[in-house]
Protein backbone atom coordinates (compact mmCIF):
# COMPACT_ATOMS: atom_id res chain seq x y z
CA UNK A 1 0.00 0.00 0.00
CA UNK A 2 2.81 2.37 0.91
CA UNK A 3 4.55 1.60 -2.38
CA UNK A 4 1.39 2.40 -4.35
CA UNK A 5 0.92 5.70 -2.52
CA UNK A 6 4.52 6.72 -3.22
CA UNK A 7 4.11 5.73 -6.89
CA UNK A 8 0.93 7.82 -7.33
CA UNK A 9 2.36 10.75 -5.36
CA UNK A 10 5.57 10.87 -7.42
CA UNK A 11 3.61 10.83 -10.68
CA UNK A 12 1.31 13.59 -9.42
CA UNK A 13 4.10 15.85 -8.13
CA UNK A 14 6.20 15.49 -11.29
CA UNK A 15 3.25 16.44 -13.49
CA UNK A 16 2.19 19.19 -11.09
CA UNK A 17 5.57 20.93 -11.10
CA UNK A 18 5.81 20.78 -14.88
CA UNK A 19 2.24 22.07 -15.33
CA UNK A 20 2.73 24.86 -12.80
CA UNK A 21 5.89 26.03 -14.56
CA UNK A 22 4.19 26.09 -17.97
CA UNK A 23 1.01 27.77 -16.71
CA UNK A 24 2.91 30.37 -14.69
CA UNK A 25 5.06 31.24 -17.68
CA UNK A 26 1.97 31.45 -19.87
CA UNK A 27 0.09 33.74 -17.47
CA UNK A 28 3.08 36.01 -16.97
CA UNK A 29 3.88 36.14 -20.70
CA UNK A 30 1.79 39.26 -21.31
CA UNK A 31 3.28 40.97 -18.27
CA UNK A 32 6.76 39.96 -19.39
CA UNK A 33 6.17 41.71 -22.70
CA UNK A 34 5.03 44.74 -20.70
CA UNK A 35 8.29 44.61 -18.74
CA UNK A 36 10.33 44.73 -21.96
CA UNK A 37 8.20 47.65 -23.17
CA UNK A 38 8.94 49.53 -19.95
CA UNK A 39 12.67 48.86 -20.33
CA UNK A 40 12.62 50.10 -23.93
CA UNK A 41 10.79 53.23 -22.72
CA UNK A 42 13.67 54.11 -20.42
CA UNK A 43 12.42 52.50 -17.21
CA UNK A 44 15.29 50.88 -15.22
CA UNK A 45 15.36 47.12 -15.74
CA UNK A 46 15.41 46.58 -11.96
CA UNK A 47 12.07 48.37 -11.53
CA UNK A 48 10.55 46.56 -14.49
CA UNK A 49 11.46 43.11 -13.16
CA UNK A 50 10.40 44.10 -9.63
CA UNK A 51 6.94 44.71 -11.08
CA UNK A 52 6.93 41.16 -12.48
CA UNK A 53 8.07 39.80 -9.10
CA UNK A 54 5.32 41.68 -7.25
CA UNK A 55 2.51 40.24 -9.40
CA UNK A 56 3.89 36.69 -9.15
CA UNK A 57 2.06 35.73 -5.88
CA UNK A 58 -1.38 36.51 -7.30
CA UNK A 59 -0.47 34.63 -10.50
CA UNK A 60 0.57 31.59 -8.44
CA UNK A 61 -2.75 31.74 -6.60
CA UNK A 62 -4.38 30.83 -9.94
CA UNK A 63 -1.74 28.56 -11.48
CA UNK A 64 -1.35 26.31 -8.41
CA UNK A 65 -4.97 25.00 -8.45
CA UNK A 66 -5.00 24.88 -12.23
CA UNK A 67 -1.77 22.84 -12.26
CA UNK A 68 -3.28 20.53 -9.64
CA UNK A 69 -6.28 19.96 -11.92
CA UNK A 70 -4.06 19.25 -14.93
CA UNK A 71 -2.03 16.78 -12.87
CA UNK A 72 -5.13 14.97 -11.60
CA UNK A 73 -6.58 14.68 -15.11
CA UNK A 74 -3.36 13.45 -16.71
CA UNK A 75 -2.14 11.09 -13.97
CA UNK A 76 -5.43 9.38 -13.15
CA UNK A 77 -6.44 9.32 -16.80
CA UNK A 78 -3.24 7.44 -17.64
CA UNK A 79 -3.58 5.09 -14.64
CA UNK A 80 -7.12 4.26 -15.68
CA UNK A 81 -6.21 3.80 -19.36
CA UNK A 82 -3.40 1.41 -18.42
CA UNK A 83 -5.79 -0.52 -16.13
CA UNK A 84 -3.50 0.18 -13.20
CA UNK A 85 -6.41 1.42 -11.08
CA UNK A 86 -8.33 -1.75 -11.94
CA UNK A 87 -5.33 -3.84 -10.87
CA UNK A 88 -4.99 -1.89 -7.60
CA UNK A 89 -8.67 -2.37 -6.80
CA UNK A 90 -8.45 -6.08 -7.69
CA UNK A 91 -5.69 -6.32 -5.09
CA UNK A 92 -8.04 -4.98 -2.43
CA UNK A 93 -7.00 -1.32 -2.56
CA UNK A 94 -10.00 1.04 -2.68
CA UNK A 95 -10.15 4.19 -4.78
CA UNK A 96 -10.13 6.29 -1.60
CA UNK A 97 -6.89 4.66 -0.47
CA UNK A 98 -5.36 5.33 -3.90
CA UNK A 99 -6.29 8.98 -3.84
CA UNK A 100 -5.60 9.62 -0.12
CA UNK A 101 -2.07 11.10 -0.57
CA UNK A 102 -3.37 13.42 -3.29
CA UNK A 103 -6.10 14.61 -0.91
CA UNK A 104 -3.41 15.56 1.61
CA UNK A 105 -1.46 17.40 -1.10
CA UNK A 106 -4.64 19.18 -2.24
CA UNK A 107 -5.27 20.31 1.34
CA UNK A 108 -1.73 21.70 1.60
CA UNK A 109 -2.10 23.46 -1.74
CA UNK A 110 -5.39 24.97 -0.53
CA UNK A 111 -3.63 26.37 2.55
CA UNK A 112 -0.95 27.90 0.31
CA UNK A 113 -3.61 29.40 -1.97
CA UNK A 114 -5.45 30.85 1.04
CA UNK A 115 -2.24 32.50 2.21
CA UNK A 116 -1.56 33.88 -1.27
CA UNK A 117 -5.13 35.10 -1.81
CA UNK A 118 -5.68 36.64 1.63
CA UNK A 119 -2.27 37.97 2.59
CA UNK A 120 0.65 37.90 0.18
CA UNK A 121 -1.07 38.46 -3.17
CA UNK A 122 -3.04 41.65 -2.35
CA UNK A 123 -0.08 43.17 -0.50
CA UNK A 124 2.35 42.76 -3.38
CA UNK A 125 -0.31 43.65 -5.96
CA UNK A 126 -0.61 46.99 -4.16
CA UNK A 127 3.16 47.35 -4.21
CA UNK A 128 3.18 46.64 -7.96
CA UNK A 129 0.59 49.38 -8.47
CA UNK A 130 2.63 51.82 -6.38
CA UNK A 131 5.78 50.86 -8.27
CA UNK A 132 4.11 51.63 -11.62
CA UNK A 133 2.92 54.97 -10.26
CA UNK A 134 6.43 55.86 -9.04
CA UNK A 135 7.95 54.79 -12.35
CA UNK A 136 5.66 57.10 -14.28
CA UNK A 137 6.49 59.95 -11.92
CA UNK A 138 10.24 59.34 -12.30
CA UNK A 139 10.08 58.42 -16.01
CA UNK A 140 7.05 60.35 -17.30
CA UNK A 141 7.86 59.76 -20.98
CA UNK A 142 7.06 56.08 -20.37
CA UNK A 143 3.41 57.18 -20.27
CA UNK A 144 3.37 57.34 -24.07
CA UNK A 145 3.15 53.99 -25.85
CA UNK A 146 2.87 53.71 -29.65
CA UNK A 147 -0.64 52.90 -30.80
CA UNK A 148 -2.19 53.20 -27.33
CA UNK A 149 -4.27 56.30 -26.49
CA UNK A 150 -3.24 58.33 -23.44
CA UNK A 151 -5.91 60.51 -21.84
CA UNK A 152 -5.15 63.54 -19.68
CA UNK A 153 -8.04 65.80 -18.70
CA UNK A 154 -9.48 66.97 -22.06
CA UNK A 155 -6.62 65.60 -24.20
CA UNK A 156 -6.49 62.25 -26.00
CA UNK A 157 -3.03 61.57 -27.42
CA UNK A 158 -1.84 58.94 -29.92
CA UNK A 159 1.72 58.44 -31.13
CA UNK A 160 3.04 56.20 -33.88
CA UNK A 161 6.55 55.66 -32.53
CA UNK A 162 8.95 56.93 -29.89
CA UNK A 163 12.75 57.38 -29.70
CA UNK A 164 13.74 58.62 -26.28
CA UNK A 165 12.15 62.05 -25.87
CA UNK A 166 11.17 62.28 -29.55
CA UNK A 167 7.66 61.18 -30.52
CA UNK A 168 6.47 60.76 -34.11
CA UNK A 169 3.15 60.59 -35.96
CA UNK A 170 1.39 62.49 -33.21
CA UNK A 171 -2.41 62.84 -33.08
CA UNK A 172 -4.00 64.95 -30.32
CA UNK A 173 -7.73 65.30 -29.78
CA UNK A 174 -9.00 68.03 -27.49
CA UNK A 175 -12.37 66.95 -26.17
CA UNK A 176 -15.22 69.21 -25.11
CA UNK A 177 -17.31 69.01 -21.94
CA UNK A 178 -19.91 66.81 -23.69
CA UNK A 179 -17.34 64.32 -24.93
CA UNK A 180 -17.25 65.65 -28.49
CA UNK A 181 -13.94 66.71 -30.00
CA UNK A 182 -13.19 70.40 -30.40
CA UNK A 183 -9.70 70.27 -31.91
CA UNK A 184 -7.74 67.75 -33.93
CA UNK A 185 -4.00 68.36 -33.88
CA UNK A 186 -1.61 66.38 -36.06
CA UNK A 187 2.16 66.63 -36.23
CA UNK A 188 4.88 64.57 -37.83
CA UNK A 189 7.09 64.78 -34.74
CA UNK A 190 7.48 66.35 -31.35
CA UNK A 191 9.61 66.44 -28.22
CA UNK A 192 8.54 65.54 -24.69
CA UNK A 193 10.30 67.55 -21.97
CA UNK A 194 9.75 66.60 -18.34
CA UNK A 195 9.80 68.99 -15.39
CA UNK A 196 10.09 66.53 -12.51
CA UNK A 197 9.98 69.21 -9.82
CA UNK A 198 6.57 70.47 -11.00
CA UNK A 199 5.62 66.98 -12.25
CA UNK A 200 4.64 68.38 -15.62
CA UNK A 201 5.23 67.31 -19.20
CA UNK A 202 5.79 69.91 -21.90
CA UNK A 203 4.94 68.43 -25.29
CA UNK A 204 6.43 70.52 -28.10
CA UNK A 205 5.05 69.66 -31.57
CA UNK A 206 6.79 70.75 -34.76
CA UNK A 207 4.86 71.74 -37.88
CA UNK A 208 1.47 71.04 -36.35
CA UNK A 209 -1.83 71.25 -38.20
CA UNK A 210 -4.85 72.23 -36.11
CA UNK A 211 -8.41 71.47 -37.25
CA UNK A 212 -11.26 73.01 -35.25
CA UNK A 213 -14.86 74.03 -35.69
CA UNK A 214 -15.69 77.72 -35.44
CA UNK A 215 -19.02 79.52 -35.25
CA UNK A 216 -22.40 78.70 -33.77
CA UNK A 217 -23.83 75.19 -33.63
CA UNK A 218 -26.07 75.76 -36.66
CA UNK A 219 -23.36 77.23 -38.83
CA UNK A 220 -20.13 75.61 -37.72
CA UNK A 221 -17.24 75.73 -40.15
CA UNK A 222 -14.08 73.67 -39.86
CA UNK A 223 -10.93 75.79 -39.98
CA UNK A 224 -7.40 74.54 -40.49
CA UNK A 225 -4.44 76.43 -39.10
CA UNK A 226 -0.73 75.72 -39.17
CA UNK A 227 1.76 76.23 -36.36
CA UNK A 228 5.49 75.79 -36.76
CA UNK A 229 5.79 75.02 -33.05
CA UNK A 230 2.94 74.18 -30.69
CA UNK A 231 3.39 73.51 -26.97
CA UNK A 232 0.90 72.15 -24.46
CA UNK A 233 1.44 71.06 -20.85
CA UNK A 234 0.33 67.87 -19.11
CA UNK A 235 0.15 67.98 -15.33
CA UNK A 236 0.81 64.28 -14.77
CA UNK A 237 1.62 64.75 -11.07
CA UNK A 238 -1.83 66.14 -10.41
CA UNK A 239 -3.43 63.21 -12.20
CA UNK A 240 -1.51 60.62 -10.19
CA UNK A 241 -1.88 62.35 -6.85
CA UNK A 242 -5.58 63.14 -7.22
CA UNK A 243 -6.55 59.48 -6.77
CA UNK A 244 -8.59 58.53 -3.74
CA UNK A 245 -6.38 57.91 -0.72
CA UNK A 246 -8.52 54.92 0.29
CA UNK A 247 -7.13 51.72 -1.17
CA UNK A 248 -9.36 49.50 -3.24
CA UNK A 249 -10.54 46.22 -1.80
CA UNK A 250 -8.34 44.04 -4.00
CA UNK A 251 -5.22 45.60 -2.43
CA UNK A 252 -6.31 44.92 1.16
CA UNK A 253 -5.15 41.95 3.21
CA UNK A 254 -7.54 39.75 5.19
CA UNK A 255 -7.53 41.64 8.49
CA UNK A 256 -7.68 44.96 6.66
CA UNK A 257 -10.81 43.87 4.81
CA UNK A 258 -12.44 42.79 8.08
CA UNK A 259 -11.55 46.12 9.67
CA UNK A 260 -12.91 48.04 6.65
CA UNK A 261 -16.11 45.97 6.72
CA UNK A 262 -16.65 46.70 10.39
CA UNK A 263 -16.00 50.42 9.92
CA UNK A 264 -18.21 50.72 6.83
CA UNK A 265 -21.10 48.94 8.54
CA UNK A 266 -20.91 51.34 11.48
CA UNK A 267 -20.90 54.30 9.09
CA UNK A 268 -23.79 52.90 7.05
CA UNK A 269 -21.69 52.48 3.89
CA UNK A 270 -22.65 49.57 1.56
CA UNK A 271 -20.24 46.67 2.02
CA UNK A 272 -21.30 44.41 -0.87
CA UNK A 273 -18.15 45.06 -2.90
CA UNK A 274 -15.86 44.18 0.01
CA UNK A 275 -17.92 41.09 0.86
CA UNK A 276 -17.68 39.95 -2.76
CA UNK A 277 -13.92 40.48 -2.70
CA UNK A 278 -13.46 38.46 0.49
CA UNK A 279 -15.73 35.60 -0.58
CA UNK A 280 -14.07 35.47 -3.99
CA UNK A 281 -10.64 35.04 -2.49
CA UNK A 282 -11.70 32.17 -0.24
CA UNK A 283 -13.65 30.48 -3.05
CA UNK A 284 -10.67 30.72 -5.41
CA UNK A 285 -8.35 29.36 -2.74
CA UNK A 286 -10.57 26.27 -2.32
CA UNK A 287 -10.09 25.41 -6.00
CA UNK A 288 -7.48 22.62 -5.44
CA UNK A 289 -9.93 20.56 -3.37
CA UNK A 290 -12.82 21.22 -5.76
CA UNK A 291 -10.67 20.31 -8.77
CA UNK A 292 -9.47 17.09 -7.13
CA UNK A 293 -12.98 15.94 -6.17
CA UNK A 294 -14.41 16.49 -9.65
CA UNK A 295 -11.32 15.97 -11.79
CA UNK A 296 -10.25 12.58 -10.45
CA UNK A 297 -13.48 10.65 -11.21
CA UNK A 298 -13.76 12.35 -14.60
CA UNK A 299 -10.21 11.27 -15.41
CA UNK A 300 -10.95 7.69 -14.33
CA UNK A 301 -14.12 7.56 -16.43
CA UNK A 302 -12.57 9.06 -19.56
CA UNK A 303 -9.61 6.62 -19.33
CA UNK A 304 -7.45 8.34 -21.94
CA UNK A 305 -3.68 8.26 -22.28
CA UNK A 306 -3.71 11.24 -24.64
CA UNK A 307 -2.64 14.40 -22.85
CA UNK A 308 -4.73 16.52 -25.22
CA UNK A 309 -7.99 15.17 -23.77
CA UNK A 310 -6.88 15.79 -20.20
CA UNK A 311 -5.66 19.27 -21.02
CA UNK A 312 -8.90 20.09 -22.84
CA UNK A 313 -11.04 18.97 -19.90
CA UNK A 314 -8.82 20.81 -17.41
CA UNK A 315 -9.16 24.05 -19.39
CA UNK A 316 -12.95 23.66 -19.46
CA UNK A 317 -13.22 22.86 -15.75
CA UNK A 318 -10.80 25.59 -14.63
CA UNK A 319 -12.38 28.17 -16.93
CA UNK A 320 -15.90 27.38 -15.69
CA UNK A 321 -14.79 27.51 -12.05
CA UNK A 322 -12.76 30.73 -12.22
CA UNK A 323 -15.29 32.38 -14.51
CA UNK A 324 -18.20 31.42 -12.25
CA UNK A 325 -16.45 32.87 -9.21
CA UNK A 326 -15.14 36.05 -10.83
CA UNK A 327 -18.38 36.92 -12.62
CA UNK A 328 -19.69 38.23 -9.33
CA UNK A 329 -17.48 41.30 -9.88
CA UNK A 330 -19.96 42.44 -12.51
CA UNK A 331 -22.78 42.07 -9.98
CA UNK A 332 -21.07 43.89 -7.11
CA UNK A 333 -23.12 47.03 -7.83
CA UNK A 334 -26.41 45.12 -7.56
CA UNK A 335 -26.66 43.92 -3.94
CA UNK A 336 -30.24 42.71 -4.48
CA UNK A 337 -28.95 39.56 -6.20
CA UNK A 338 -26.52 38.84 -3.32
CA UNK A 339 -23.35 38.44 -5.42
CA UNK A 340 -21.31 37.66 -2.30
CA UNK A 341 -23.24 34.38 -2.01
CA UNK A 342 -23.41 33.60 -5.72
CA UNK A 343 -19.61 33.25 -5.53
CA UNK A 344 -20.10 29.92 -3.76
CA UNK A 345 -22.15 28.24 -6.48
CA UNK A 346 -19.14 26.86 -8.48
CA UNK A 347 -17.26 25.53 -5.39
CA UNK A 348 -20.43 23.91 -4.05
CA UNK A 349 -21.30 22.26 -7.37
CA UNK A 350 -17.76 20.99 -7.98
CA UNK A 351 -17.37 19.55 -4.50
CA UNK A 352 -20.85 18.01 -4.22
CA UNK A 353 -20.86 16.37 -7.64
CA UNK A 354 -17.22 15.36 -7.26
CA UNK A 355 -17.82 13.68 -3.89
CA UNK A 356 -20.89 11.85 -5.22
CA UNK A 357 -18.96 10.75 -8.29
CA UNK A 358 -16.02 9.42 -6.23
CA UNK A 359 -18.24 7.39 -3.91
CA UNK A 360 -20.09 5.89 -6.88
CA UNK A 361 -16.79 4.73 -8.35
CA UNK A 362 -15.62 3.47 -4.93
CA UNK A 363 -18.71 1.26 -4.55
CA UNK A 364 -18.10 -0.61 -7.79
Amino acid sequence: MKTLNIYVTKAFLATFLMAMGILTFGMTGARLMKVFEYISSGVPAQNAFMFLLYVMPIVLAFTIPWAALVSVMLVFGRLSADNEITAMRASGVSILQIVSPIIVIAFLLTCICLYLQLQVGPHYLGKARQLVKNVFVDQPTAIFEPGIPVKFNDLLIYIGSKEGKIIREVQVYRMGSKGTWEQDITAASGVVEADKEKQQLNVVLQNATIAAYEGESDSKVMRHTFSKELTFTIDYGKNFNSEDVTRRGKFLMFMEILARLSLDKKRGIPTTELEVELNQRVALALAPIAFLLLGMPLAVRTSRRETSVGLFLSVLLAGAYFGGVLISDALADTPKVFPQYLVWIPPALYQIFGAIYIFKIARR
